[in-house]
């Protein structure tokens, strides 16, 4: 069927143009307002009709976070919460694929010191941090992703 200037694409999504959509998908959930949660999560790109016709491409480089810093004896340790944080994100982990599933954290995640959580969180999460932060140039070779 043509369009109104002889364009066959426009039946086609996005009129037949290429669109690229960037980013985690698991972590970015859309904004829908006055929407319960259950609207929210079912807005999401993933959910969509046009989910289907998406051509999906994956990065498929040494993911850094793994290895930097890490001794060898860590790397292993630290494979299996990425894997475990991926099946989380895929809603591979609980149950139904809705806002209100369950899942198990395991123990080796949970802070248990309930003195002084926050400095247990800032010594898992950035372990070289108090070994460098007097020295400038510590700070000029990174950076510290955050959302807001």
């Amino acid at each position: 069927m043509l369009g109104q200037n002889g364009n066959m694409n426009c039946e086609r999504p996005f009129g037949g143009k290429v669109v690229v959509f960037g980013g985690d998908f698991r972590q970015t959930l859309p904004i829908v307002q006055g929407s319960t949660r259950h609207d929210i999560v079912n807005a999401s790109l993933c959910l969509s009709y046009l989910w289907g016709i998406c051509k999906l491409l994956k990065l498929t480089k040494k993911n850094m976070r793994l290895t930097v810093g890490s001794d060898k004896s860590k790397i292993q340790e630290t494979k299996e919460f990425a894997n475990w944080f991926l099946d989380l994100g895929e809603g591979k982990l609980g149950g139904q694929k809705d806002a209100d599933t369950t899942f198990d954290i395991p123990d080796d995640l949970l802070i248990k010191d309930t003195n002084d959580p926050l400095s247990q969180l800032i010594n898992f999460v950035y372990p070289c941090i108090l070994r460098g932060y007097e020295n400038p140039d510590f700070f000029s070779e990174g950076a510290l992703l955050t959302n807001k």
